[in-house]
């Protein structure tokens, strides 16, 4: 590889929403999360990061210092209020004038680099590449050609305009950063991404705050019994993520095993978002349709440090997502000591270590679910074996390390850029 070159200071894109905003609803999610911790620890290696997102209120200051080292920019584009994703590409022209502005500021080479998140960002990545003459580094997080593969029942499929955009990012990009071996494939494969091109980088875990704990003094902070079967669900409330299925699952559970529903929790700790917005409370009324209203517990987005309360908390945390680029919330489940029960896609068969750290589910049939479960709540050492492993697993994923990496993927960039100009 061809080293040398460090960036001191990197444009990082993430348009259509803000590493400010609480992960777990809306758009916020797992991909906020990367962003802050990988900008966090990039500043600590020497590379300052300044963040461009949308402002979605007009009491947005125009910086916010996230960290030392790290800006967020907001950047005026269309109403301050929050706009579905579908909408956005509208207001690419508009927000990407307003990156270049930021630039135009200072003296040429004021950005080494650009990092976009998701497509959207990468339309603009691209401007700002050709206009700066720098390297464009882009993160898909999630890709339309897999996800309309894999659509959840009921769910809307991707829009062929982003998978026009999609490939013209992966064809702009000096480098593509994969999470995943089996995305840096889906990139090659669906999208005609060069091999050369593609860098497998895992995303990590904050290993200092995901930390094991007394589970019953975190049932005791949330006010759960000290005695029950607690199934957590965390994460956005939408179909892709499937959170009906764990209910599905319980109902299941609770059909074959009666004896369970004293005790018995299902907890769902998330918001509404994407095609989930247009039914916002779906999953109570399928709650009381399916006749579990009574165990289910449902809680809004929380911060990490509850987060941390809820893992614990919880005998078994479960991720039937159609669809994963990785699964942070699985490794977030792990590293606390809490074995997952998954779905067998994307980056999960990754995340979690079957038969290890937790339990992978070829499908997305609840009685598959229920079994599982059933044998996770009926044997408690099967149950502690896992636990064991999960945390052994999770530690091999730390955003430390997730940073070096990416910071050699950025001075691989900016040295094969540098040789092109020395050859032209």
């Amino acid at each position: 590889m061809l080293r040398g070159l460090t960036p001191s200071r990197v444009a990082m894109l993430s348009i259509h929403t803000s590493p400010l905003d609480q992960p777990g609803t809306g758009d916020a999610g797992g991909m906020n999360v990367y962003i802050v911790e990988t900008a966090r620890r990039l500043a600590t290696l020497g590379t300052e990061v300044e963040i461009f997102t949308r402002a979605t209120a007009g009491a947005h200051p125009a910086t916010v210092e996230l960290a030392p080292g790290v800006l967020v920019r907001h950047i005026a584009a269309g109403p301050f209020e929050p706009m579905a994703k579908e909408d956005l590409p509208a207001l690419l022209c508009p927000f990407a004038s307003g990156v270049l502005r930021v630039e135009a500021q200072h003296e040429p080479g004021y950005f080494d680099l650009v990092h976009s998140h998701y497509w959207l960002s990468g339309q603009v990545g691209t401007l700002a590449q050709d206009r700066w003459q720098v390297p464009l580094v882009h993160s898909m997080h999630t890709m339309a050609k897999v996800k309309n593969a894999l659509l959840a029942e009921g769910d809307i499929p991707e829009p062929s305009g982003r998978v026009v955009g999609e490939t013209a990012v992966v064809a702009a990009a000096d480098r593509l950063l994969a999470n995943t071996g089996d995305e840096a494939s889906q990139l090659i494969e669906l999208y005609d991404a060069h091999p050369s091109q593609v860098a497998t980088v895992p995303p990590g875990v904050d290993l200092s705050v995901f930390t094991p704990g007394d589970g019953q003094d975190a049932r005791q902070r949330l006010g759960l019994p000290p005695s029950a079967h607690v199934l957590l669900f965390v994460g956005r409330i939408q179909p892709l993520k499937a959170p009906d299925l764990l209910l599905r699952a319980a109902a299941e559970l609770l059909r074959e095993h009666p004896s369970l529903r004293d005790e018995l929790v299902v907890a769902v700790v998330g918001g509404p978002s994407g095609s989930g917005l247009a039914h916002p409370h779906h999953l109570e009324a399928l709650a009381h349709e399916l006749g579990i209203a009574d165990v289910v517990r449902f809680a809004p987005p929380v911060a990490q440090p509850e987060l941390v309360d809820w893992y614990r908390a919880a005998d078994v945390t479960v991720v039937p997502s159609y669809n994963e680029s990785f699964g942070l919330v699985a490794i977030e489940s792990q590293a606390v000591g809490t074995p997952v029960v998954a779905a067998s896609v994307g980056g999960l068969r990754t995340a979690v270590a079957d038969g290890v750290s937790g339990v992978l589910i070829e499908g997305h049939d609840p009685r598959d679910y229920a079994q599982v479960l059933g044998r996770l709540v009926s044997e408690p050492r099967y149950r502690e074996e896992l636990a064991a492993g999960a945390v052994g697993h999770a530690a091999e994923f730390g955003w430390d390390a997730t940073a070096s990496a990416t910071l050699g993927v950025y001075q691989d960039a900016m040295a094969a850029r540098s040789l092109q100009r020395v050859a032209s």
